[in-house]
């Protein structure tokens, strides 16, 4: 707690005490049941971060009008009556935890989904300007593509409706009914969403806005419809009672768009007007796929904190704010009063325990969060919210941890991700389980694919430090045959142990300078240097060898940091294959100055990665220089060349110091069959079922551990 003093220190906003300065930051989770209402599911969803310690849940994007103004398929509603039974129910569940509850008011203007399919225009301060060109759909993979344009498939022509005077006072009246509805539902606080482009960001952006009137053209004027809001709040829910607004401290990516003088300003406007609170965010235009990293759901550390720090300078109630900031980061900032609270969406995602863990001092058993953006991508599909690394995220009921039945001996074979959790899991519920690894250390390929994208190793290593504070007994270079099961009389097997990977069937894949994916593991981790004695020099290996042997190479760190300067690979890199390893080894490369070309028969690229960290990917690979060369026939490796056909049908050709084939993995259950054949109950987990990365390695052993 000395350590965190500050972001676990109690903090106050307006009548509001709060136990700390944690807040779960509102998020659409798409959990509700029909009709916007807050069911069994949702309740159990929020409930968990409210036992987990944070100070206040906050229920993203509730509609103020359902279905007028909804955006999403399960999206929550305070529009009627009818929804305040299950926020109430929802409140006490958070009030018997010691949190507190808030609720984020929405209406989602131009980009209100159920508007559009049932036929209604769409609310908006003035005829939207003509949209510009983007790359948003140029990523989606074909399945990936059905899917999210079939609802547009339902809807006719898109209408707009340019808010009157008196259509507006109407909004600010259904905002002033939902908060009422949300004090009587025993709510603590309201927020009003007034950013990420619904319609109050709408009237509040420069570039959307084109009114003449008395809701354009200034700063004041385009706030006016925000002030308006806070003022019908507070007539309908009293001076006491809680209420704050999230605004777009920024338009990033959008010419004319809010800036930071505009946000201070407006944050002035509405605090006058009687709000208690800003929560700061960001906005970005969303026709660039990278988008949506850019801004609320920022892939840089600590993007906002400069915009909260102004914001808070200029307003005399508290600031909260978001956006990848790192625990020890927020209580520094916390303490140096640049803002007051922090918001926390993917990582109270990935551990809902956060805040309790650390008050009680253990912070290394928090689960980290690994950027990956599986949370946010399922919107685009009409998919509920869920957690790479978190498998009970949004299956809060489905996965719950509990104690078995009937204790049984349980060997799992494999120490990757899958196997890991697995065990640990299946070590929670009661049972007796020992872990089987055939290799020196636990990781699997996660822990090598780590040294590219670095937070995947948050996870390995926490997934270490659970199983070396549990009762799973590990044996390594332990290979896990019937002769040892038989000596072992397990009641249950889990076989765990990964995909593998052949080297597809190119010309000229086995010259000297090409490496499979397994013989690029050998090589940086240096095991079984003396099968690339064909590849790499002697004293090359003797090097990598003795690395090896000193306990180099299990410091990934390290080995990120010594690439910089080194790496027994040329300056020029192609890599055949295009899914998520293909992908992140060519931005690791090209980040250590390597001239990488990208290459496969595929339309395209990136598959194995969530469509919003995809969009990231794919820019940055193109921001680095590296060719990304998609629809590629008849591949050969050449003396220093690569060959392909184009889809103009010319033969191309790309000069090549080495040939790295990040391809070719694929599910192996050898292993599995064998063992039912010798009579054992065997189950399967992670990529030996099919390759599904960390998601699907930690989303399979959960349901591995629930079925046993």
């Amino acid at each position: 707690m000395a350590r965190f003093k500050h972001l676990l220190s109690p903090g106050r906003i307006g009548s509001l005490q709060l136990r700390n300065r944690i807040f779960m930051t509102p998020m659409g989770s798409n959990l509700a049941d029909e009709d916007g209402i807050t069911g069994e599911r949702i309740r159990t969803y929020y409930t968990e971060r409210a036992k987990g310690g944070a100070a206040l849940i906050t229920m993203g994007s509730v509609s103020i009008g359902y279905r007028e103004g909804s955006s999403n398929w399960r999206q929550e509603a305070i529009s009627d009556d009818r929804h305040i039974p299950g926020i109430r129910a929802l409140a006490d569940s958070v009030h018997a935890h010691g949190a507190k509850l808030c609720v984020q008011l929405h209406h989602a203007g131009l980009v209100a989904m159920n508007d559009m399919l049932d036929g209604r225009p769409l609310a908006t301060p003035s005829i939207p300007p003509a949209g510009k060109s983007g790359d948003m759909m140029d990523a989606f993979l074909e399945d990936e593509f059905h899917i999210f344009t079939a609802p547009h498939a339902k809807m006719g022509a898109i209408k707009h409706q340019v808010l009157t005077a008196q259509e507006i006072e109407r909004l600010v009246q259904m905002y002033a009914a939902a908060a009422e509805r949300a004090k009587r539902a025993g709510v603590d606080a309201v927020e009003i969403h007034a950013g990420h482009g619904y319609i109050i960001s709408s009237f509040l952006s420069p570039y959307s806005n084109r009114r003449t009137d008395e809701y354009g053209g200034s700063v004041e004027n385009r706030a006016r419809f925000l002030v308006d809001i806070v003022k019908g709040i507070r007539a309908a829910v009293g001076a006491d009672f809680p209420v704050w607004a999230r605004i777009d401290s920024e338009e990033f990516l959008v010419d004319q768009g809010i800036t930071i003088g505009d946000s201070c300003r407006t944050a002035q406007l509405a605090e006058v007007a009687g709000l208690d609170a800003i929560n700061v965010s960001a906005y970005s235009d969303m026709a660039n796929g990278i988008g949506h990293s850019v801004a609320h759901a920022t892939h840089i550390p600590g993007k906002f904190v400069p915009n909260a720090t102004a914001i808070k300078r200029a307003v005399g109630i508290p600031v909260i704010t978001a956006g990848r900031i790192e625990l020890d980061q927020a209580d520094r900032y916390i303490a140096e009063g640049r803002f007051d609270f922090l918001a926390l969406g993917r990582k109270l995602l990935a551990d809902p325990d956060l805040a309790r863990k650390l008050a009680d001092g253990r912070e290394d058993d928090i689960r980290p969060c690994i950027y990956c953006y599986t949370c946010i991508s399922q919107i685009y599909f009409g998919r509920h919210v869920r957690c790479a690394v978190n498998p009970e995220a949004g299956f809060e009921r489905e996965r719950e941890i509990r104690p078995a039945e009937t204790k049984k001996r349980i060997v799992v074979i494999g120490g990757g991700p899958a196997g890991m959790e697995a065990a640990r899991r299946l070590s929670l519920k009661g049972h007796s389980v020992m872990l089987v690894e055939q290799s020196d250390r636990l990781g699997g390929t996660a822990q090598f694919a780590s040294i590219a994208y670095e937070p995947n190793q948050g996870i390995v290593d926490w997934l270490k430090r659970q199983l070396a504070q549990s009762n799973v007994t590990v044996k390594l270079r332990t290979l896990a045959t019937p002769e040892l099961m038989c000596s072992l009389k397990p009641d249950e097997v889990v076989v765990a142990t990964g995909a593998v990977r052949t080297m597809p069937d190119i010309p000229g894949s086995d010259r000297p300078n090409v490496f499979s994916g397994d013989e690029m593991r050998k090589l940086v981790l240096g095991q079984d240097l003396d099968s690339l004695a064909n590849k790499v020099d002697r004293q090359t290996r003797w090097a990598l060898a003795a690395a090896a042997m000193s306990g180099v190479t299990k410091d990934l760190a390290l080995i990120r940091w010594a690439s910089k300067s080194w790496m027994p690979l040329g300056k020029r890199i192609v890599i055949i294959g295009s899914e998520l390893v293909a992908l992140e080894l060519a931005e690791f490369l090209a980040h250590r100055g390597r001239t990488v070309s990208v290459v496969d028969e595929v339309a395209k690229f990136g598959a194995g990665i969530q469509i919003v960290r995809r969009w990231r990917v794919l820019h940055e690979a193109r921001e680095l220089g590296v060719a990304l060369l998609p629809l590629a026939r008849d591949i050969r490796i050449g003396e220093g060349v690569v060959t392909y056909v184009n889809p103009h049908d010319q033969v191309r050709s790309i000069t090549a110091d080495h040939v790295i084939v990040a391809k070719g993995a694929h599910g192996n259950l050898d292993l599995a069959d064998s063992l039912r054949s010798a009579g054992f109950s065997v189950h399967t987990a992670g990529d030996c079922d099919g390759v599904g990365y960390i998601d699907g390695a930690m989303s399979s052993a959960a349901e591995v551990a629930q079925a046993l």
